[in-house]
């Protein structure tokens, strides 16, 4: 039995944090979390190798070159990727892995990982995300604008998604993810 890859995807600001934390804690799920690289600074209660990999742009850049990253992104002019060799790694070791990432970088993972099982998280609409949006973002215009305008492309994206969950209540969203994915464990 080989491992399986979970792709957790959605619009920005939806709770993807909470939803990825809620499945890594399942002990029923099993799954291991592979750990982002990106070029953004640290913020104060982040550690390197827990929350991300930090590096700088030459570095990440060698490793687009290389081909060493699942996919990549770009995002309020930093970049974020997930590590192939870790997801290979485990993967090959019958262990099912979990990754988070935003919704552009699921058609590279689905070129390199065929049968990856990807989730998009959904808000109940979008009206209802720019709202959090502001009441998150709002003293920050500028994030605030960027975040929206994010999410209404990534909403444009969600319909190629088999499987869409609406974060309408957390539990319920949890309870729906989870069965998705033990359906996909299962097979």
């Amino acid at each position: 039995m080989a491992g399986k890859l979970i792709v957790l995807s959605g619009a920005s600001s939806i709770g993807k944090g909470d939803m990825k934390k809620a499945l890594l804690e399942d002990k029923e799920l099993n799954l291991l979390y592979v750990i982002s690289m990106t070029t953004r600074p640290k913020k104060d209660k982040e550690t390197d190798g827990v929350d991300y990999y930090f590096t700088d742009t030459r570095s990440f850049a060698k490793a687009v070159n290389n081909k060493e990253l699942l996919e990549y992104t770009e995002f309020n002019g930093y970049y974020y990727g997930t590590p192939k060799n870790q997801v290979n790694f485990l993967l090959d070791q019958n262990k099912h892995v979990l990754v988070d990432v935003e919704a552009e970088g699921v058609g590279p993972i689905k070129l390199n990982v065929p049968d990856a099982l990807c989730i998009f998280l959904m808000p109940t609409s979008l009206e209802d995300l720019e709202k959090h949006i502001h009441d998150v973002y709002g003293d920050e215009e500028a994030s605030e604008r960027l975040r929206i305008n994010k999410a209404r492309m990534e909403m444009e994206i969600a319909p190629l998604f088999r499987n869409q969950v609406v974060m309408d209540d957390f539990d319920r969203a949890y309870q729906e993810t989870k069965e998705i994915i033990m359906k996909y464990l299962g097979e």
